[in-house]
């Protein structure tokens, strides 16, 4: 049994379109949170089209420590977390996800390290075997990446499986970021961390909605909130072939009016003015990028709506 001296403890739960998976997680839960302590699950319906709000109404009238949010639409998982920790009440808010592949057996011992003083506790995930090859070598290439461009250490198999003390919670609110990526923004904060290995779980049903396409939006999201870098490598690129471009130019005039081997030819010119555009088109398009975030950030619009919610 965990002795939290009657602290409260916040599990929050983002989802979308999870109508079966929420009462076997929710049994789950209560199989591992001890009437001991004070506890509240938060609920985050981001913009589900099933009968997932549903559910959590009838939990709710079964356990009142059940609490629900319900977004207008679909805004995407990071801002649903954003949005349970911003009505979070608890000492510790637990993050999780709700397909039950975070096994709910694990929240004890987050909770212990937890009151050893760690302020953040990690878990790092080990993969079944059903993961495929392909997913688990993008994933390992997104965080190394994203170390290497961002100085920011996140581990392969870390996820928004976690542990965050109230005091992190609310410098993470502090943050006013338009594309908030919370996994890099957990590790910026710095504080006292640990991290817990666990043993990740097939989904207990439905299908991920996780697809590929998300995976690599927010994947671009991730490194572009947190690195100029690619702007850097933006320029090297145009200072490299800017001076391979004055190379076959100066080569060029030096055939011209030096030998008798100058051939008009379009083939090379049509070579080098093609790679140039090239090149400022990958400039342009990486200067649109990080312009259009200053845009959004501009605009003030707000991470998330809120169309109901079920509280106490």
């Amino acid at each position: 049994m965990v002795n939290t001296d009657k602290k409260t403890i916040s599990i929050v739960i983002p989802f979308y379109n999870e109508e079966n998976n929420l009462p076997k997680l929710y049994e789950e839960l209560i199989d591992v949170l001890s009437d001991d302590m004070n506890w509240e699950i938060l609920l985050i319906d981001d913009g589900s089209s099933d009968n997932s709000w549903e559910n959590i109404k009838s939990l709710h009238e079964k356990d009142p420590r059940i609490r629900g949010i319900r977004f207008s639409r679909n805004f995407g998982h990071q801002n649903a977390l954003y949005a349970g920790f911003s009505y979070s009440r608890g000492d510790a808010v637990i993050s999780m996800d709700s397909d039950l592949q975070h096994p709910p057996i694990v929240i004890p011992e987050l909770i212990r390290e937890w009151e050893k003083g760690y302020k953040i506790v990690h878990t790092v995930r080990k993969d079944t075997e059903s993961i495929s090859i392909m997913k688990k070598l993008t994933s390992l290439a997104f965080y190394k990446l994203f170390t290497w461009l961002s100085g920011v250490e996140i581990s392969a198999g870390m996820a928004d499986f976690r542990l965050l003390d109230k005091q992190v919670v609310d410098v993470l609110l502090k943050s006013q970021e338009s594309g908030v990526f919370l996994r890099g923004l957990v590790q910026w904060v710095g504080f006292p961390s640990t991290k817990v290995v666990f043993q990740c779980r097939d989904r207990y049903s439905g299908q991920s909605k996780y697809t590929f396409y998300k995976m690599v939006k927010f994947a671009w999201r991730g490194i572009t909130s947190f690195s100029i870098i690619p702007l850097r490598i933006g320029i090297m690129m145009g200072l490299f072939t800017s001076l391979f471009a004055f190379y076959i130019l100066a080569d060029a005039l030096f055939t011209k009016l030096f030998t008798d081997k100058a051939v008009p030819g379009w083939a090379s010119l049509i070579g080098v003015v093609s790679l140039l555009f090239g090149v400022l088109f990958i400039l342009i398009g990486l200067l649109g990028e990080y312009i259009g975030k200053v845009l959004i950030q501009v605009r003030g619009r707000p991470l998330y709506i809120v169309s109901e919610k079920i509280d106490t």
